[in-house]
């Protein structure tokens, strides 16, 4: 992993690009939020209190987010990374929208989450244009 972090470093990034030790605080706090929310979701799926077609996006969600880091730091591929963290993105959003009726709480948690990845997304698709 030592090499992934080396192979990352060396990469050319944005002047706005925030520091490394900053990843970890965030995702602590907002992996929090997203095992609370989705949580809850998952439960509300079982209890057959919304359809698992409204549990689809928040799953297919967190398969993305935990792809991102083997991509990007197991394969080196900011290709691939790029790719993924659209998807983290788009399916995101798609869970939003698809939680707001059932439970607006829900939409509201994810907002730190979005704009995080949002930031995210941002940040991949300039690295990976920076290092083609």
């Amino acid at each position: 992993m030592n090499n992934a972090y080396n192979w990352y470093s060396q990469l050319i990034k944005p002047f706005w690009s925030p520091p490394s030790w900053l990843f970890g605080p965030v995702w602590t706090v907002l992996y929090i939020l997203i095992a609370i929310s989705f949580g809850k979701v998952l439960l509300m799926a079982f209890q057959k209190q919304i359809s698992w077609m409204v549990a689809l996006p928040f799953i297919l969600n967190i398969i993305f987010n935990l792809s991102f880091t083997p991509l990007q730091f197991g394969l080196q591929n900011n290709y691939l990374a790029a790719i993924d963290i659209l998807l983290v993105l788009g399916t995101l959003v798609w869970a939003m929208a698809a939680i707001y009726s059932h439970a607006r709480w829900i939409t509201y948690a994810q907002i730190p989450y979005f704009l995080w990845v949002l930031f995210a997304t941002v940040l991949q698709l300039t690295i990976t244009y920076l290092n083609r």
